[in-house]
Order: C-alpha cells, then sequence, then structure tokens
C-alpha cells in the first residue's frame, strides 16, 4: 500500500476545506473529462465520471450545500488523435480537467508540466484508494511520485482455437493442460508455430491464418520481446535497457513464423475489422490479444461461446533465456494543469468517487477489463463474471507493464520499424537489430543500456 507522508495529508485537508467553502457558494461547477480508447464497450470511463459526479451533489445537498457538477466529455476511440489533441489544448491553455490516457504518457506529460500529480489531492490510505492494487500503483508513479489513478486493467494473452487444436489431435485434456505447459516453458512459441502450421496442413484453417498475431504497432510486442529474455528497465541503474540477443530472437521468431507459411509478409496493416472477424468467427488457429477483446467479440463480432471456443494462456517463452509472460496497460485518471486548484480538487473527488468498486466493476465486467482492487475482485458482480475472474486469477498477478520513462518512445519506435523490416525482409534480421541499436544510441546516448 502506497502511504502518503504527513504533510500530503496537512495540505490535503486544507485544499478540501478550501474547496468545500467555495462549492458551497458555487451552484454550477464544469468538469470536462477527455479519454482515449473509448467505444460502445468503454463507456464507463467517462460514464463512471458522471455516476460520481451525481454522489458527490448527493452529498452536497445532504450536507447542505447548492452544488451541480456538468461533466463535459469528449471520447475518441484511437490514440493518436486523443494524443494530439490533448497535447494541443494544453499548449493553448485549454486542457481538459481529467484525462483518461495509457500510463505510458505519465513520463512525458508530467516533464512537460500538463499535469498535476494526483498524490497531492487524494488520499491513498482511505477508502476506496487504499485497496487498489500496488502494482497499479507503480505503474501509475514516475520519477517518485504517483501522477494517476488506474481506470482499469487488463492482460494480453494468447489465445488457441480448441476445434482446431482438436483437429491436429489434441484432446480435451491436452487443451486444458496448455495453459501449464505454456507457464513452464515446456510449450514454446515454436511449439505453437509447429501447431499453427499442422492446422494448415489439416486445412482446417487458411493459408497464413495459422498465427495472427496484433495487425499493427502496440504494447503487445514487448511481450514477444520478454519471451526472448528481454528486460526494458536495467534493475540497479533505472536506465532504459536494449537487449541485443532478445530482440534478435523475436525479429528471427517472425522470419520464421513468415517462412513457415503461418503468417504472411505482408501481414502487418491487417484492418482490425478483419482480424476480429477472423479470431471471432473460428477462422484463425492461434492468436494474441487482450482479455477486454471477449466484450467486443461477443458485442460485436457474433462471438456466442468463449469458454467452448477458445484456449487461452500467458504468452509463450522463445527460448530458455525467456520466460512466459503477459503485459498489462492500465488506462489511469490524470488531473492536467488546466483550471483552477479548486477545479482540480474537485475532479480528484470525482475520480477517487469513480474508484468506488461497485462503480469500477460496471466498466470491468462490461468492457472485458479487470479488476483495479481487490475488493473489487471481492464483489459478486464481478466475482460471478466468469472471464474477469479467471483472467483476474490466472493473469493478472503475471503481468508488468512498459516503462512510463519519457524515452522508451524512442525505444519502441525503433523496435517496431525493426520489426517491420525484418518481417517484411526489407532488411536482415542482424541488419534490422544493428539499425535499432544505431538509432537508440544516437537518441539517448548513456541514458539506455545497450546490452
Amino acid at each position: 500500500m502506497t502511504v502518503l507522508p504527513r504533510f500530503k495529508s496537512a495540505i490535503l485537508a486544507t485544499a478540501l476545506l478550501a474547496s468545500t467553502a467555495t462549492f458551497a457558494m458555487a451552484k454550477d461547477v464544469t468538469i470536462s473529462v477527455w479519454a482515449g480508447g473509448t467505444g460502445p464497450t468503454n463507456d464507463y470511463r467517462i460514464e463512471a465520471i458522471k455516476m460520481a459526479a451525481d454522489v458527490v451533489e448527493r452529498q452536497a445537498k445532504i450536507r447542505g450545500e447548492d452544488l451541480t457538477i456538468k461533466i463535459e466529455s469528449q471520447t475518441w476511440t484511437g490514440w493518436d488523435d486523443f494524443k494530439q489533441a490533448v497535447t494541443l489544448a494544453a499548449e493553448s491553455g485549454k486542457a481538459p480537467n481529467i484525462i483518461v490516457s495509457g500510463h505510458e504518457d505519465i513520463g512525458p506529460w508530467s516533464q512537460s508540466g500538463l499535469l498535476r500529480p494526483i498524490e497531492d489531492y487524494v488520499d491513498f490510505d482511505a477508502w476506496p484508494l487504499n485497496q487498489l492494487y500496488p502494482n497499479l500503483i507503480d505503474v501509475s508513479s514516475y520519477d517518485g511520485r504517483i501522477w494517476g489513478i488506474p481506470q482499469d486493467a487488463e492482460a494480453r494473452p494468447f489465445f488457441f482455437s480448441k476445434s482446431h487444436l482438436k483437429a491436429i489431435g489434441y484432446s480435451d485434456a491436452d487443451i486444458e493442460a496448455l495453459p501449464g505447459k505454456v507457464e513452464s516453458g515446456e510449450y514454446t512459441l515454436y511449439s505453437m508455430l509447429d501447431d499453427a502450421k499442422k492446422m494448415q496442413d489439416a486445412k482446417v484453417v487458411e493459408p497464413g491464418k495459422g498465427f495472427m498475431p496484433r495487425p499493427n504497432n502496440g504494447t503487445d510486442y514487448w511481450q514477444f520481446y520478454q519471451s526472448f529474455g528481454g528486460e526494458m528497465i536495467d534493475a540497479e541503474s533505472g536506465k532504459l535497457v536494449l537487449d541485443r540477443q532478445a530482440l534478435t530472437g523475436m525479429y528471427q521468431f517472425f522470419v520464421d513464423a513468415v517462412e513457415k507459411g503461418v503468417v504472411p509478409a505482408t501481414y502487418l496493416g491487417m484492418t482490425w475489422d478483419t482480424w476480429h472477424q477472423a479470431v471471432a468467427g473460428d477462422k484463425a488457429g492461434i492468436w494474441h490479444g487482450g482479455t477486454w477483446h471477449k466484450a467486443e467479440w461477443e458485442a460485436k463480432w457474433g462471438l456466442k461461446d468463449f469458454f467452448g471456443q477458445m484456449q487461452y494462456s500467458l504468452i509463450p517463452a522463445g527460448n530458455e533465456k525467456g520466460r512466459a509472460n503477459t503485459i498489462t496497460h492500465p488506462l489511469v485518471y490524470l488531473l492536467s494543469t488546466g483550471g483552477s486548484d479548486e477545479d482540480a480538487t474537485l475532479a480528484a473527488e470525482l475520480i477517487t468517487t469513480a474508484s468506488e468498486p461497485y462503480i469500477n466493476a460496471l466498466h470491468a465486467v462490461k468492457s472485458g477489463h479487470l479488476a483495479i482492487g481487490s475488493a473489487e475482485a471481492s464483489i459478486p458482480f464481478y466475482a460471478n463474471d466468469r472471464w474477469t475472474t479467471a483472467a483476474t486469477e490466472g493473469l493478472l498477478p503475471k503481468a508488468n507493464a512498459i516503462p512510463n520513462n519519457s524515452d522508451f518512445g524512442v525505444v519502441w519506435k525503433a523496435m517496431y520499424k525493426g520489426l517491420e523490416a525484418s518481417w517484411t525482409k526489407t532488411n536482415s534480421v542482424a541488419d534490422a537489430v544493428k539499425a535499432v541499436e544505431t538509432e537508440v544510441r544516437n537518441a539517448l546516448g548513456d541514458k539506455i543500456v545497450i546490452r
């Protein structure tokens, strides 16, 4: 559990008293909320704040205060346009009070002055923040301060078609045992390529659909780097790390997948609709995605029996240096430096209330995301949902996250560029790795450790 220093608690108490006095006189307060990655199954990223506003208004009324909170919201389904909009708004002095974004934005946005440290406005020793998972608080922190409150959590597992596994000789017992074999390292990424090829040879999936990874850039690909023993942060120095042998193993794996014929050289850039249709429609053999995809497949792509159709596991190890793993990419509630300090105090109160387990569980179950705290995991509405419970118990405890380091984007961009180049055979694996090393060394110098 994260403990706030005593002086911060005192400052917080003073701020809350001041804001209460202000709200007692104010009839109308407008709080703006912008959220990225928001669609039909993720609407509680905004709705939770609206619910929180209703609760805070009711509390104010009971105290005899006249407070009306208006929530102005904007949502984006994509991330690039959203982040550009936030940056431009901040530059013009019109940043929203609350931003819902990926935790990796904490580093660059805090350094640019766009964010207020949320630890100055909330009490992590009080309910409901005192039951948040500590690893999610760590993910929401940067440079010794807590900048955000996790809005959700997730994991990014491997998925297998049960019917196609059976077609190549797997029994029900074999399928049930598969996640354990992945976790132990007995079943590797190369075991998977063999199975994907068998599925194509058996003609239960079309050529090039034996293995269907994510069709574009994303956090997911760092899992394959870890599968070959890669680390992103040096434990001793805290610096970023580029592991050449892990990058080589990762790139070679995808080259081998292309040469085996289970994924095309031209695969990257496939539309998400095409991908979802294939995996939800049982036209793919093996793939990787997010825990939240289950909700999308059911709501939009006609999936009727998730547990009957699919098996899931951690991302397998690639070799003896690597490990089975999964990455979580929590979205976080962030306070901008826009507006007054009183606005920020109210916004922080709304975020805290929206983090109540009963409210956050609505988002988790509807969207296929995971609990942000231990109390939420025990709420019947959440606990009785088979997928959220299974993923919380089997995947989330084993998840790590990409660094919040503001320079990580340089490494990420170079890594994916090298992946594309080797995957499409524009460059050899060795040349692609060398190009990544050169790019990050020139850009970051001694701020990154090259292994």
